[in-house]
C-alpha cells in the first residue's frame, strides 16, 4: 500500500488506522531518515488506543511500553542508539517481542540479527510538504492489516 500524508494531521490518521488493524503480537517496523514521521505515526497509534500521555522517541532508554486499558501492551522502541543488538538481550527485548504486546520498532536495521521478522513494514519518506508512505505486510497476518489499512484509507 502506498499514499501520500501531507501533513502531521494526516500521518496521525495512518497512526490511528494502524492502531485499529493490528492484532495483539503485532510487530511492525518502521523505517525512515530522523524527522519522517516514525514518532508521530506512533503517537497516532497510542492516542487512537486511549493514550493521553506524552509520546517521545525512547532514543536512550531504547523501549518504551505503555499498559492500555482492554488493549495489548504497546512497546516502542527506537534502536537509534543501539550500538550492538545484542545490547537488546540484557534490556530483557525477548520477552516484550515473542509476548502478546504489540511492537512497534524505528530503526529495525540496527537490531539485526536479534529482532523476530516483522509482520508490517512501514517506510516513510520526506516528500514536502508531507511525506510518503509505503506499508508492506509479511504472512497472513501483516497481510490482513494491510487489507484493512487499505479500506480505511483509501487512494
Amino acid at each position: 500500500m502506498e499514499r501520500y500524508l501531507p501533513d502531521e494531521a494526516a500521518t496521525l490518521a495512518l497512526g490511528a488506522a494502524l492502531a485499529a488493524a493490528a492484532p495483539s503480537g503485532c510487530r511492525i517496523w518502521l523505517h525512515g531518515d530522523l524527522g519522517a514521521g516514525k514518532t508521530t505515526l506512533v503517537r497516532g497509534f497510542l492516542h487512537a488506543l486511549g493514550w493521553r500521555g506524552p509520546v517521545r522517541s525512547p532514543t536512550y532508554t531504547l523501549v518504551e511500553s505503555y499498559a492500555l486499558t482492554g488493549h495489548a501492551d504497546v512497546h516502542h522502541f527506537d534502536l537509534y542508539r543501539l550500538a550492538d543488538p545484542e545490547e537488546l538481550e540484557y534490556l530483557g527485548a525477548r520477552d516484550l517481542l515473542d509476548g502478546d504486546g504489540i511492537s512497534l520498532i524505528e530503526w529495525p536495521q540496527r537490531g539485526a540479527g536479534f529482532l523476530p521478522p516483522a509482520d508490517l513494514e512501514v517506510f516513510l519518506t520526506h516528500r514536502p510538504p508531507g511525506r510518503a508512505v509505503r506499508v508492506l505486510g509479511h504472512g497472513e497476518r501483516g497481510l490482513a492489516v494491510v487489507r484493512q489499512l487499505e479500506r480505511a484509507l483509501p487512494a
